[in-house]
């Protein structure tokens, strides 16, 4: 597919936001100075489930410089209760106080707040709060949350089980009546949290005078919470203004008003003061959302030439004490894209979605990312299972580039990918055969290497057609605005929240090809619900289509309006032959283009100061809006191969070598991209190799500090070879795709597989993460005593 010429999109340019962040000028929500601000410090549950018979506040009151202590009785009365309960057919409503009232859910659960004059003092004095316990049993796995007598999480439901959805597509079971084998395999996904280097933190400030809220937040979806937040302290939205600075990090953390946050505003609101909260670190670990945690099943029915017939998948996912998103919505997704980028149209799926004493989840960087694991890991058991290479049951499957678009089982259509040029091009990167001759010879000297395939068809932008169609709570359309001043510069808006991810540099680019002005004339404002347009905020790698793709759109209005009033100056009966390249209006004549004379500075200074002269019904000023909803879906696409080795004596793995191919479509700014694509792997191989949120039988969270919840650093994180490819997608603005995600997915995959291809000789199945080297070595120690016990037994049996 020819790609589009382009002169702004595709530039290698510096990244606008560096010179501040790099340089110590960013502005973060503990960077704002406001005179005369107390600061709050939540009384935190040290139980997993326990009711709450009492809470003694008066030690704490009375200590020196604490202003008040404020309980969830006091929040109730001057904030609703958050309601989860979308109209969703499997789905259990949720209710929750503010600040709990009557029972804590999980260790970490905010029973308190101290409001003091500095946190150091609100610290001390959260310690002098007693709080009086029954301490309840708690329900710590998946497992014991599924068994009918396990006690309730939620007392207002009558189970744990609080979402269950079933489809069927075609007829799975009569494909495994007709397979020449049906293939099992499960699959783990462990618990993990988002870390960002900014923990969560806010400040309020109450105007009585306006009756007006200014919350400064660091939000992925400032203009979200804002209609929470208006909701829940019963405002209007026109009384609250949300303000996101620089963020650092989100990763789906920063998406959710949560209730501390909550509390913040409510109290600037009854003290008539300003209320600043920080998170420490061990706060964030424990009680911030977590993630992921499923159980899944794959039951793949195939013929005995490895040809995938049909596919049954079961998911169960462990989502917590509470519900700060619908239930279904990780897993559905999940479920829906699963198949990716193979033929197969008798698909059927169970997801189950299960209460337990630990912090909500919320989506993090790919929610879905297990999906790629799920359906490679299944091709390689199926390799496995019938002694074939798992490249040659992979170009099997796969979905060629004819096929497209392709609808898959689920109803979602696929187009604009190149699935086999990705792993083509990946494949022939790292040397395939060599490297097979390569493990044969290292296997020989008792060295144990793998590699790891793992194509990924990311699901990015997420339409509200998606989310109607997926029986999922949503909307998925942005909103952008552009002004061009009388001096010629442009500002412009859209309603993403940034937490790190370039917007400025990438939607510049947008906005100058769509208008046609160098990047650097282009100012980008984000964050500040007064100022930008009402949009759905960053998540689901829908920056780029969403929000850059509305700016596109605007910019392109923009254009049009400026070439029309540069044709009416220049006596032409209309702009066919005009076009605005560096802020320039250039016309063709002869075949080539040629400079008219005028500047973007002179059609801003007629439309502004000189009105008359426009062309007739033409409105004076340079200022235009535009909204866009995307399609349901896009789609990138990229093969990840991993190199590593295995330590037997260990279980210690080194990732030896790791290439991308990826094609994300029309790439905005090469700088960001190249970003994303490193970040993301980085992120999915960390989580794969050490992350864990670990709690014990007793729902103690045994991971609260960074000693315990390990990270990946550069030293344990391989070079990254990236192979680009740009197919643009056909439905959305200028081609543009998401891709922000799909790194993590391939990395899961990727390395998940490696490992597993590692240890095959010692038949050795890993089928659940993180991949540590305890795990591994408990592995490959239980395949030797097997296999010493069954050799021990041979012998025994052989006549003598």
């Amino acid at each position: 597919m020819p790609t589009p010429e382009f002169h702004y999109i595709g530039q290698h340019l510096p990244r606008k936001e560096d010179h501040r962040l790099l340089t110590g000028r960013g502005r973060y929500v503990d960077d704002i100075e406001v005179p005369g601000a107390l600061h709050a410090c939540f009384v935190r549950s040290p139980h997993a489930h326990a009711r709450i018979l009492a809470i003694d506040t008066r030690a704490a009151c009375e200590m020196p410089g604490v202003t008040a202590v404020f309980t969830g009785r006091d929040l109730a009365q001057w904030t609703t209760r958050q309601r989860m309960a979308p109209p969703i057919e499997g789905l259990q409503p949720m209710e929750a106080d503010t600040l709990p009232i009557d029972k804590v859910r999980f260790q970490g659960d905010p029973v308190a707040c101290v409001i003091a004059s500095d946190r150091y003092l609100a610290e001390d004095a959260a310690e002098r709060v007693l709080v009086d316990y029954e301490v309840l049993p708690a329900v710590t796995s998946m497992w014991h949350a599924l068994e009918p007598d396990s006690p309730r999480v939620d007392e207002q439901l009558p189970s744990n089980l609080l979402s269950h959805q079933r489809a069927m597509f075609g007829d799975p079971a009569a494909r495994r009546c007709q397979a020449h084998r049906v293939i099992e395999r499960t699959f783990s996904m462990h618990r993990q949290t988002h870390v960002p280097i900014e923990t969560r933190g806010c400040i309020a400030v109450w105007d009585e005078g306006r009756q007006h809220l200014t919350f400064h937040l660091g939000s992925q979806v400032p203009h979200g919470c804002r209609t929470t937040l208006a909701a829940r302290l019963r405002l209007s939205e026109s009384q609250v203004s949300v303000i996101t600075p620089d963020v650092g990090g989100g990763f789906g953390q920063k998406i959710a008003l949560y209730r501390e946050e909550l509390t913040v505003a409510a109290l600037a609101r009854q003290l008539r003061t300003p209320v600043r909260w920080r998170e420490d670190r061990m706060e964030n670990l424990l009680a911030a959302a977590h993630a992921r945690e499923d159980f899944c099943r794959t039951r793949a029915a195939v013929d005995a030439g490895g040809r995938l017939l049909g596919l049954e998948l079961e998911i169960i996912e462990d989502f917590g004490a509470y519900s700060f998103f619908p239930g279904n919505y990780l897993a559905r997704v999940v479920a829906m894209i699963l198949t990716g980028p193979y033929k197969v149209q008798d698909y059927g799926y169970d997801v189950r979605v299960v209460l337990s004493n630990k912090a909500g989840n919320s989506p993090m960087r790919a929610p879905m990312a297990i999906t790629s694991w799920l359906i490679e890991g299944t091709m390689d058991a199926i390799a496995h299972e019938l002694g074939l290479d798992p490249v040659a049951v992979r170009r099997l499957n796969m979905l060629h580039r004819e096929e497209l678009p392709y609808t898959m089982a689920t109803g979602e259509v696929l187009a604009d990918i190149t699935l086999r040029e990705t792993l083509e091009g990946a494949l022939a990167v790292v040397g395939y055969e060599d490297f097979r001759l390569r493990q044969k010879r290292a296997l020989s000297q008792q060295r144990y290497l793998g590699l790891g395939i793992c194509t990924v068809v990311e699901s990015t932008t997420y339409g509200s057609r998606f989310y109607k169609a997926a029986g999922i709570q949503g909307s998925g359309h942005e909103a952008a605005w552009l002004r061009i001043e009388p001096s010629g510069a442009v500002n412009a808006s859209v309603g993403l929240g940034a937490t790190g991810q370039g917007y400025e540099t990438s939607l510049s680019q947008a906005v100058a090809e769509g208008l046609g002005v160098p990047p650097e004339n282009v100012h980008i404002h984000l964050g500040h619900t007064d100022i930008a347009p009402y949009g759905m905020g960053s998540r689901g790698a829908r920056g780029g289509t969403a929000g850059g793709g509305t700016l596109y759109l605007c910019a392109r209005q923009a254009q049009a309006k400026v070439l029309a009033i540069a044709a009416h100056h220049l006596g032409l009966h209309d702009a066919a032959s005009l076009r605005m390249r560096d802020a320039r209006i250039e016309r063709l004549l002869d075949g080539a283009w040629a400079d008219c004379g005028l500047s973007l500075v002179d059609i801003a200074r007629i439309a502004y100061l000189d009105p008359t002269a426009l062309p007739a019904g033409t409105s004076p000023g340079m200022e235009f809006h535009e909204a866009y909803d995307p399609p349901p879906m896009t789609y990138s696409n990229t093969t990840h191969v991993c190199e590593v080795e295995v330590e037997a004596q260990t279980g210690a793995v080194r990732v030896r070598r790791y290439v991308v191919a990826e094609d994300c479509g029309t790439v905005l700014s090469p700088v960001v991209v190249e970003g994303q694509q490193h970040g993301a792997i980085a992120m999915g191989l960390s989580g794969t190799l050490l992350e864990q949120v670990f709690y014990d039988e007793s729902g103690q969270n045994l991971s609260g500090t960074l000693a315990d919840y390990l990270v990946a650093t550069a030293s344990e994180l391989p070079n990254i070879e990236i192979v680009p490819m740009h197919t643009p997608n056909r439905s959305t603005p200028a081609g543009i795709k998401g891709m922000a995600e799909g790194g993590v997915m391939g990395a899961i995959g990727a390395l998940s597989n490696a490992v597993n291809d590692a240890l095959l000789p010692l038949g050795v199945v890993v089928d659940r993460q993180p991949l540590t080297p305890m795990y591994l070595r408990g592995l490959i120690r239980k395949a030797s005593e097997s296999t010493s016990k069954a050799s021990h037994e041979h012998f025994q049996h052989v006549p003598g």
